[in-house]
Protein backbone atom coordinates (compact mmCIF):
# COMPACT_ATOMS: atom_id res chain seq x y z
CA UNK A 1 0.00 0.00 0.00
CA UNK A 2 2.99 2.47 0.76
CA UNK A 3 4.51 1.89 -2.11
CA UNK A 4 1.28 2.44 -4.31
CA UNK A 5 0.31 5.47 -2.59
CA UNK A 6 4.00 6.80 -3.37
CA UNK A 7 3.83 5.67 -7.00
CA UNK A 8 0.27 7.88 -6.75
CA UNK A 9 2.22 10.83 -5.14
CA UNK A 10 5.24 10.99 -7.71
CA UNK A 11 3.23 10.19 -11.25
CA UNK A 12 0.75 12.77 -11.05
CA UNK A 13 3.37 13.28 -10.74
CA UNK A 14 6.83 12.62 -12.34
CA UNK A 15 7.33 16.05 -11.99
CA UNK A 16 6.07 16.93 -8.62
CA UNK A 17 8.97 19.15 -8.34
CA UNK A 18 9.02 19.99 -4.57
CA UNK A 19 8.26 16.30 -3.38
CA UNK A 20 11.41 15.33 -5.49
CA UNK A 21 13.72 17.95 -4.27
CA UNK A 22 12.63 17.27 -0.61
CA UNK A 23 13.64 13.76 -0.80
CA UNK A 24 16.87 13.75 -3.21
CA UNK A 25 20.04 11.82 -1.65
CA UNK A 26 22.32 15.31 -1.11
CA UNK A 27 25.28 13.33 0.09
CA UNK A 28 25.07 11.39 -3.40
CA UNK A 29 24.72 14.25 -5.35
CA UNK A 30 27.27 16.41 -3.49
CA UNK A 31 29.58 13.48 -3.74
CA UNK A 32 28.94 13.09 -7.56
CA UNK A 33 29.41 17.17 -8.00
CA UNK A 34 32.96 17.13 -6.84
CA UNK A 35 33.71 14.18 -7.90
CA UNK A 36 32.52 15.58 -11.80
CA UNK A 37 34.86 18.20 -10.79
CA UNK A 38 37.45 16.84 -9.72
CA UNK A 39 37.45 15.25 -12.96
CA UNK A 40 37.48 18.04 -15.41
CA UNK A 41 40.48 19.20 -13.20
CA UNK A 42 42.32 16.06 -13.93
CA UNK A 43 41.73 15.87 -17.65
CA UNK A 44 42.77 19.70 -18.15
CA UNK A 45 45.93 18.90 -15.96
CA UNK A 46 46.62 15.42 -18.44
CA UNK A 47 45.57 17.27 -21.52
CA UNK A 48 46.92 20.78 -21.45
CA UNK A 49 49.59 19.75 -23.98
CA UNK A 50 47.90 17.21 -26.29
CA UNK A 51 46.92 20.28 -28.52
CA UNK A 52 49.09 22.56 -29.75
CA UNK A 53 47.70 26.07 -29.43
CA UNK A 54 44.66 25.11 -27.19
CA UNK A 55 45.17 23.42 -23.97
CA UNK A 56 41.34 23.48 -23.09
CA UNK A 57 40.95 21.23 -26.10
CA UNK A 58 39.25 18.18 -24.33
CA UNK A 59 38.37 20.37 -20.86
CA UNK A 60 36.03 22.29 -23.31
CA UNK A 61 34.57 19.37 -24.94
CA UNK A 62 34.45 17.28 -21.76
CA UNK A 63 32.21 20.29 -19.99
CA UNK A 64 29.60 19.61 -22.86
CA UNK A 65 29.34 15.80 -22.32
CA UNK A 66 28.93 16.91 -18.58
CA UNK A 67 25.97 19.39 -19.45
CA UNK A 68 24.23 16.01 -21.53
CA UNK A 69 24.90 14.37 -18.69
CA UNK A 70 23.70 16.18 -15.85
CA UNK A 71 20.22 16.73 -18.31
CA UNK A 72 20.35 12.96 -18.87
CA UNK A 73 20.48 12.70 -14.58
CA UNK A 74 17.56 15.20 -14.01
CA UNK A 75 15.42 13.20 -16.66
CA UNK A 76 16.03 9.99 -14.79
CA UNK A 77 15.31 11.35 -11.32
CA UNK A 78 11.73 12.50 -12.54
CA UNK A 79 10.75 9.24 -14.06
CA UNK A 80 9.17 6.62 -11.75
CA UNK A 81 11.57 3.41 -11.80
CA UNK A 82 8.09 1.59 -12.13
CA UNK A 83 8.48 2.47 -15.64
CA UNK A 84 11.27 0.90 -16.73
CA UNK A 85 9.66 -2.24 -15.20
CA UNK A 86 7.00 -2.12 -17.26
CA UNK A 87 8.42 -1.16 -20.29
CA UNK A 88 11.54 -3.99 -19.80
CA UNK A 89 11.03 -5.35 -23.44
CA UNK A 90 11.10 -2.38 -24.98
CA UNK A 91 14.65 -1.25 -23.37
CA UNK A 92 16.26 -4.65 -23.90
CA UNK A 93 14.98 -4.31 -27.49
CA UNK A 94 16.48 -0.82 -27.83
CA UNK A 95 19.89 -2.00 -26.39
CA UNK A 96 19.99 -5.06 -28.87
CA UNK A 97 19.03 -2.73 -31.28
CA UNK A 98 21.43 -0.04 -30.90
CA UNK A 99 24.80 -2.56 -30.85
CA UNK A 100 24.12 -4.07 -34.10
CA UNK A 101 23.43 -1.06 -35.63
CA UNK A 102 27.00 -0.26 -34.22
CA UNK A 103 28.38 -2.84 -36.78
CA UNK A 104 26.05 -1.63 -39.57
CA UNK A 105 26.69 1.93 -39.49
CA UNK A 106 29.97 2.28 -36.97
CA UNK A 107 33.41 3.93 -38.10
CA UNK A 108 36.21 1.18 -37.64
CA UNK A 109 38.62 3.07 -34.86
CA UNK A 110 42.03 0.83 -34.09
CA UNK A 111 40.00 -2.24 -35.02
CA UNK A 112 36.86 -1.67 -32.93
CA UNK A 113 33.34 -0.61 -33.82
CA UNK A 114 32.19 0.57 -31.17
CA UNK A 115 30.83 3.89 -31.45
CA UNK A 116 27.57 5.83 -33.61
CA UNK A 117 28.98 9.69 -35.09
CA UNK A 118 25.72 11.55 -34.06
CA UNK A 119 27.81 14.53 -35.69
CA UNK A 120 27.59 16.58 -32.08
CA UNK A 121 28.12 13.46 -30.35
CA UNK A 122 29.76 10.16 -30.79
CA UNK A 123 27.79 7.50 -28.46
CA UNK A 124 28.83 4.05 -27.71
CA UNK A 125 25.72 2.35 -27.52
CA UNK A 126 27.59 -0.34 -25.05
CA UNK A 127 27.50 2.34 -22.41
CA UNK A 128 23.90 3.17 -22.51
CA UNK A 129 23.39 -1.26 -22.71
CA UNK A 130 24.70 -1.26 -19.68
CA UNK A 131 22.39 0.69 -18.07
CA UNK A 132 19.79 -0.91 -20.19
CA UNK A 133 20.67 -4.54 -19.34
CA UNK A 134 20.24 -3.83 -15.44
CA UNK A 135 16.64 -2.38 -15.74
CA UNK A 136 15.72 -5.44 -18.13
CA UNK A 137 17.06 -8.10 -16.00
CA UNK A 138 16.00 -6.32 -12.41
CA UNK A 139 12.48 -6.00 -13.98
CA UNK A 140 12.34 -9.70 -15.48
CA UNK A 141 13.93 -11.28 -12.04
CA UNK A 142 11.73 -9.49 -9.73
CA UNK A 143 8.94 -10.67 -11.58
CA UNK A 144 10.13 -13.99 -11.10
CA UNK A 145 10.82 -14.05 -7.31
CA UNK A 146 9.34 -16.73 -6.10
CA UNK A 147 10.60 -19.04 -9.22
CA UNK A 148 14.31 -17.57 -8.88
CA UNK A 149 15.62 -21.17 -7.51
CA UNK A 150 14.25 -22.83 -10.90
CA UNK A 151 17.28 -23.61 -12.90
CA UNK A 152 15.00 -22.55 -15.92
CA UNK A 153 14.51 -18.94 -14.31
CA UNK A 154 18.44 -19.18 -14.25
CA UNK A 155 19.03 -20.25 -17.41
CA UNK A 156 16.55 -17.94 -19.01
CA UNK A 157 18.47 -14.70 -17.17
CA UNK A 158 21.84 -15.54 -18.53
CA UNK A 159 20.77 -16.75 -21.77
CA UNK A 160 19.09 -12.81 -22.32
CA UNK A 161 22.20 -11.63 -21.17
CA UNK A 162 24.41 -13.72 -22.96
CA UNK A 163 23.51 -12.06 -26.79
CA UNK A 164 24.35 -8.29 -25.48
CA UNK A 165 27.19 -9.50 -24.00
CA UNK A 166 28.37 -11.52 -27.19
CA UNK A 167 27.19 -8.08 -28.86
CA UNK A 168 29.59 -6.39 -27.21
CA UNK A 169 32.34 -8.99 -26.97
CA UNK A 170 32.24 -8.51 -31.14
CA UNK A 171 33.05 -5.32 -31.23
CA UNK A 172 35.70 -6.04 -29.65
CA UNK A 173 34.90 -4.31 -26.07
CA UNK A 174 36.27 -6.63 -23.75
CA UNK A 175 36.23 -4.38 -20.48
CA UNK A 176 32.24 -3.82 -21.42
CA UNK A 177 31.47 -7.19 -21.41
CA UNK A 178 33.18 -7.97 -18.60
CA UNK A 179 30.73 -5.42 -16.75
CA UNK A 180 27.75 -6.71 -18.09
CA UNK A 181 28.72 -10.39 -16.53
CA UNK A 182 29.15 -8.74 -13.30
CA UNK A 183 26.04 -7.08 -13.51
CA UNK A 184 24.47 -10.24 -14.40
CA UNK A 185 26.19 -12.36 -11.05
CA UNK A 186 24.91 -8.91 -9.37
CA UNK A 187 20.89 -9.26 -10.44
CA UNK A 188 21.03 -12.93 -9.63
CA UNK A 189 22.80 -12.41 -6.23
CA UNK A 190 19.81 -9.71 -5.46
CA UNK A 191 17.02 -11.41 -6.23
CA UNK A 192 17.65 -14.96 -4.24
CA UNK A 193 19.73 -17.00 -6.61
CA UNK A 194 20.79 -19.89 -4.29
CA UNK A 195 24.95 -19.97 -3.69
CA UNK A 196 25.64 -23.06 -5.05
CA UNK A 197 23.89 -21.87 -8.75
CA UNK A 198 25.94 -18.78 -8.72
CA UNK A 199 28.99 -21.22 -8.28
CA UNK A 200 28.32 -23.07 -11.01
CA UNK A 201 27.64 -20.50 -13.41
CA UNK A 202 31.12 -19.01 -11.93
CA UNK A 203 32.87 -22.10 -12.81
CA UNK A 204 31.22 -21.82 -16.41
CA UNK A 205 32.58 -18.87 -16.75
CA UNK A 206 35.94 -19.34 -15.77
CA UNK A 207 36.13 -22.62 -18.13
CA UNK A 208 35.04 -20.36 -21.10
CA UNK A 209 37.14 -17.81 -20.19
CA UNK A 210 40.56 -20.32 -19.95
CA UNK A 211 39.18 -21.70 -23.51
CA UNK A 212 39.45 -18.76 -25.14
CA UNK A 213 42.89 -18.03 -23.98
CA UNK A 214 44.46 -20.99 -24.00
CA UNK A 215 42.29 -24.28 -24.74
CA UNK A 216 41.28 -22.87 -27.93
CA UNK A 217 44.12 -21.58 -29.36
CA UNK A 218 46.44 -24.32 -28.37
CA UNK A 219 43.83 -26.58 -30.53
CA UNK A 220 44.41 -24.12 -33.53
CA UNK A 221 41.23 -22.41 -33.05
CA UNK A 222 41.74 -18.86 -32.15
CA UNK A 223 39.03 -16.75 -30.84
CA UNK A 224 40.64 -13.76 -30.05
CA UNK A 225 43.19 -11.59 -32.28
CA UNK A 226 46.44 -12.28 -31.08
CA UNK A 227 46.97 -8.42 -29.84
CA UNK A 228 44.14 -8.98 -27.73
CA UNK A 229 45.01 -12.13 -25.93
CA UNK A 230 48.18 -10.78 -25.64
CA UNK A 231 46.96 -7.77 -23.59
CA UNK A 232 44.79 -9.78 -21.49
CA UNK A 233 47.53 -12.18 -20.53
CA UNK A 234 50.40 -9.42 -20.95
CA UNK A 235 49.68 -8.35 -16.89
CA UNK A 236 50.98 -11.72 -15.68
CA UNK A 237 54.06 -11.27 -17.54
CA UNK A 238 54.72 -7.40 -17.79
CA UNK A 239 58.57 -7.68 -19.49
CA UNK A 240 57.68 -10.45 -21.65
CA UNK A 241 57.38 -7.95 -24.18
CA UNK A 242 58.42 -4.08 -22.98
CA UNK A 243 58.40 -3.02 -26.67
CA UNK A 244 55.36 -4.22 -27.93
CA UNK A 245 52.17 -6.16 -26.14
CA UNK A 246 53.09 -5.19 -22.98
CA UNK A 247 54.14 -1.44 -24.07
CA UNK A 248 50.89 0.07 -22.18
CA UNK A 249 51.14 -1.70 -18.70
CA UNK A 250 54.87 -1.08 -18.35
CA UNK A 251 54.44 2.63 -19.42
CA UNK A 252 51.32 3.13 -17.05
CA UNK A 253 53.41 1.36 -14.27
CA UNK A 254 55.89 3.24 -14.17
CA UNK A 255 53.92 6.85 -14.06
CA UNK A 256 51.84 5.54 -11.09
CA UNK A 257 55.16 4.46 -9.62
CA UNK A 258 57.02 7.66 -10.18
CA UNK A 259 54.05 9.95 -8.89
CA UNK A 260 55.12 8.99 -5.31
CA UNK A 261 53.40 11.02 -2.51
CA UNK A 262 52.33 13.97 -3.71
CA UNK A 263 53.19 13.58 -7.26
CA UNK A 264 55.16 14.92 -10.47
CA UNK A 265 53.23 18.30 -11.27
CA UNK A 266 52.04 18.81 -14.56
CA UNK A 267 55.32 19.78 -15.91
CA UNK A 268 57.56 17.05 -14.03
CA UNK A 269 54.82 14.15 -15.16
CA UNK A 270 57.19 13.30 -18.52
CA UNK A 271 55.30 10.29 -18.88
CA UNK A 272 52.35 12.40 -19.21
CA UNK A 273 53.16 15.18 -21.01
CA UNK A 274 55.95 13.61 -23.28
CA UNK A 275 53.28 11.40 -24.59
CA UNK A 276 54.91 8.27 -23.31
CA UNK A 277 52.00 6.92 -21.61
CA UNK A 278 49.34 6.21 -23.98
CA UNK A 279 45.45 6.91 -24.33
CA UNK A 280 45.98 9.13 -21.19
CA UNK A 281 42.87 11.38 -21.24
CA UNK A 282 40.90 7.56 -21.43
CA UNK A 283 42.06 4.38 -20.59
CA UNK A 284 45.12 5.50 -18.64
CA UNK A 285 43.77 8.39 -16.69
CA UNK A 286 44.22 7.54 -13.32
CA UNK A 287 47.91 6.62 -14.38
CA UNK A 288 48.15 10.58 -14.98
CA UNK A 289 46.49 11.45 -11.90
CA UNK A 290 49.02 9.06 -9.80
CA UNK A 291 52.09 10.54 -11.87
CA UNK A 292 51.10 13.97 -11.40
CA UNK A 293 49.42 13.99 -7.99
CA UNK A 294 50.57 11.22 -6.50
CA UNK A 295 49.20 9.09 -3.54
CA UNK A 296 47.23 11.87 -1.85
CA UNK A 297 45.41 12.98 -5.18
CA UNK A 298 44.86 9.11 -6.55
CA UNK A 299 43.37 8.42 -2.69
CA UNK A 300 40.64 11.76 -2.90
CA UNK A 301 39.64 9.99 -5.99
CA UNK A 302 39.27 6.97 -4.86
CA UNK A 303 37.75 8.31 -1.29
CA UNK A 304 34.90 9.66 -3.76
CA UNK A 305 34.16 6.65 -5.71
CA UNK A 306 34.19 5.24 -2.52
CA UNK A 307 31.61 7.50 -1.11
CA UNK A 308 29.16 7.55 -3.69
CA UNK A 309 29.00 3.13 -3.30
CA UNK A 310 28.12 3.80 0.36
CA UNK A 311 25.10 6.18 -0.86
CA UNK A 312 24.11 3.66 -3.00
CA UNK A 313 24.19 0.51 -0.51
CA UNK A 314 21.78 2.79 1.15
CA UNK A 315 19.39 3.29 -1.28
CA UNK A 316 18.99 -0.59 -1.86
CA UNK A 317 18.06 -0.24 1.92
CA UNK A 318 15.39 1.62 1.14
CA UNK A 319 14.07 0.69 -2.05
CA UNK A 320 10.30 0.43 -2.21
CA UNK A 321 10.46 -2.87 -3.81
CA UNK A 322 12.39 -5.53 -5.26
CA UNK A 323 12.54 -4.23 -8.86
CA UNK A 324 14.15 -1.03 -7.71
CA UNK A 325 16.94 -2.85 -4.86
CA UNK A 326 17.88 -5.01 -7.71
CA UNK A 327 18.49 -2.29 -9.75
CA UNK A 328 19.97 0.27 -7.16
CA UNK A 329 22.35 -3.14 -6.02
CA UNK A 330 23.37 -3.63 -10.26
CA UNK A 331 24.00 -0.32 -10.67
CA UNK A 332 26.47 -0.17 -7.67
CA UNK A 333 28.05 -3.69 -8.35
CA UNK A 334 28.43 -1.96 -12.47
CA UNK A 335 29.99 1.45 -10.96
CA UNK A 336 32.49 -0.52 -8.25
CA UNK A 337 33.34 -2.78 -10.77
CA UNK A 338 34.32 -0.93 -13.49
CA UNK A 339 36.48 1.47 -11.27
CA UNK A 340 38.48 -1.72 -10.19
CA UNK A 341 39.17 -3.16 -13.12
CA UNK A 342 40.43 0.58 -14.68
CA UNK A 343 42.53 0.69 -11.25
CA UNK A 344 43.52 -2.79 -11.58
CA UNK A 345 44.77 -2.46 -15.05
CA UNK A 346 46.61 1.03 -15.03
CA UNK A 347 48.37 -0.68 -11.44
CA UNK A 348 49.15 -4.21 -13.72
CA UNK A 349 47.22 -5.98 -11.48
CA UNK A 350 44.29 -6.62 -13.92
CA UNK A 351 44.38 -7.55 -17.89
CA UNK A 352 43.97 -4.74 -20.18
CA UNK A 353 40.65 -3.86 -20.86
CA UNK A 354 40.11 -1.03 -22.65
CA UNK A 355 37.48 0.35 -19.78
CA UNK A 356 37.19 4.14 -18.77
CA UNK A 357 37.03 5.57 -15.59
CA UNK A 358 33.64 6.84 -14.34
CA UNK A 359 33.52 10.71 -14.43
CA UNK A 360 37.04 11.32 -14.95
CA UNK A 361 37.98 9.75 -17.97
CA UNK A 362 37.54 11.78 -21.61
CA UNK A 363 34.33 10.41 -23.30
CA UNK A 364 30.72 11.37 -23.62
CA UNK A 365 28.97 8.25 -23.30
CA UNK A 366 30.72 7.53 -20.06
CA UNK A 367 29.75 10.58 -18.75
CA UNK A 368 26.34 10.14 -20.13
CA UNK A 369 25.50 6.64 -18.78
CA UNK A 370 27.00 7.24 -15.37
CA UNK A 371 25.25 10.11 -14.86
CA UNK A 372 22.07 8.44 -15.99
CA UNK A 373 22.83 5.61 -12.96
CA UNK A 374 22.89 8.28 -10.32
CA UNK A 375 19.77 9.83 -11.85
CA UNK A 376 18.30 5.98 -11.23
CA UNK A 377 19.84 5.26 -7.64
CA UNK A 378 18.92 8.88 -6.95
CA UNK A 379 15.06 8.26 -8.42
CA UNK A 380 14.58 5.09 -6.69
CA UNK A 381 15.83 6.83 -3.06
CA UNK A 382 12.72 9.77 -3.87
CA UNK A 383 10.19 6.98 -4.53
CA UNK A 384 11.41 4.87 -1.45
CA UNK A 385 11.28 7.63 1.02
CA UNK A 386 7.97 9.21 -0.10
CA UNK A 387 6.80 4.80 0.69
CA UNK A 388 8.13 5.13 3.84
CA UNK A 389 6.59 8.40 4.84
CA UNK A 390 3.10 6.87 3.28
Amino acid sequence: MATRVAHHETRGGAWDIGAILRNLDYVLLAAVGVLVAYGLWILGAVTSDDVPGDPRYYLVRQGFNVAVGAIALTLAIAIDPDVYRRYRRVLYAAAIAMMGFVFVTGAAIRGSRRWIDLGFFRLQPSELGKVLLILFLAGFLADRTRRIENPKTILAAVGLAALPVFLVFLEPDVGTAIVYCGVLAAVLFLAGARWRQLLALTLVAAVALLAVLWFLPAAGVQVLQPYQQERLTGFLHPQSDPAGATYNVNQSITAVGSGGLNGRGVAGATQTRLDYLPEHATDFIFSSLAEQRGFLGASILLLLYAMIAWRGIKVIAIAPDLFSAIAAGAIVVAFLLQVFVNVGMTTGIAPITGITLPFVSYGGSSMLASMIMIGLLEAIHVRGRLAGRS
